[in-house]
């Protein structure tokens, strides 16, 4: 399985990082050791004195497509997730500046956390959730599906072209605002409406 990144999806996410607006999403790829083993803590890297939480939804693909339509990317997944793309902000500005990949950054181990899923039949509207993070019990990114620039169906056309999507392969759909710095002993909280889908430690 694979882990499909969206970058740059979210207005004012853009505008805090002081990126350009991209005119295609922006796609990066976490392999599968950068998932976050369920009951385990994030231990930031020694690489690393700026790591950034990154709250996303998730979607989870139930079955293989390439070259998929947009009206028929909903019969690709049946589950809504939340979950967190860690990034190490101080090696992602050396490497951008470099013009290089973003991969170290981005997809060491421990870097993608993937909470609780929920049936896509218990969310109303997939283009309406609102989803947020708490740092230790205090609200720091909230977000709604809504402010997307390609919302979810868009992303699973467009992420087809270039890669066949397999069952499992799961989609992170890109950060809205308030992205920041963990520390050792924070608690990160993550929720969709009200409904805790993870809770993790930093050490």
């Amino acid at each position: 399985m694979k882990l499909i990144c969206i970058g740059r999806n979210y207005t004012e996410h853009i505008k805090e990082l002081e990126n350009e607006k991209p005119t295609d999403p922006v796609v990066f790829l976490k392999p599968d050791t950068a998932i976050l083993l369920k009951k385990q803590p994030f231990f930031i890297p020694e690489f690393s004195n700026d790591v950034h939480h990154e709250v996303e939804i998730l979607v989870k693909i139930n079955r293989v497509g390439k070259y998929i339509d947009k009206k028929f990317a909903h019969k690709y997944y049946n589950e809504i997730g939340l979950g967190i793309d860690f990034t190490a902000r101080d090696l992602q500005a050396k490497l951008k500046q470099k013009g290089l990949p973003w991969e170290k950054a981005k997809a060491f181990d421990g870097a993608a956390v993937i909470g609780d899923w929920l049936p896509k039949t218990d969310i109303e509207d997939i283009n309406n959730i609102n989803f947020s993070l708490q740092k230790n019990e205090t609200l720091v990114q909230q977000g709604n599906t809504n402010l997307m620039l390609w919302k979810i169906d868009e992303l699973i056309e467009y992420v087809s072209k270039y890669f066949t999507l397999k069952i499992g392969d799961i989609i992170f759909t890109g950060t809205p605002a308030g992205v920041g710095k963990v520390s050792p002993n924070d608690k990160l909280k993550g929720y969709i409406e009200d409904k805790e889908l993870f809770s993790i430690t930093v050490k």
